[in-house]
């Protein structure tokens, strides 16, 4: 294995536009990846609550009759 100044030194200094660009990537990728994450958590919880929403019988008691109400005079 040759040696060469690469793997000695530290590789050439980056430019703004440079620096700018790998970080805009990273940014990117990791919202991407985030975005997928909670996409995937939100149908799973969608999934859930259908479920749940249908197993769940829904019993409404019967309201009384409202008693009327005299008018004052």
């Amino acid at each position: 294995m040759t040696a060469t100044k690469d793997e000695f030194f530290k590789p050439g200094k980056l430019t703004p536009q440079q620096k700018a660009s790998a970080t805009n990537d990273a940014v990117s990728q990791i919202l991407a990846a985030e975005t997928a994450q909670r996409l995937k958590k939100t149908e799973r919880l969608r999934e859930a609550r259908l479920a749940r929403e249908a197993e769940t019988v829904i019993v409404t008691p019967a309201t009384p009759a409202k008693k009327k109400v005299k008018a004052r005079a």
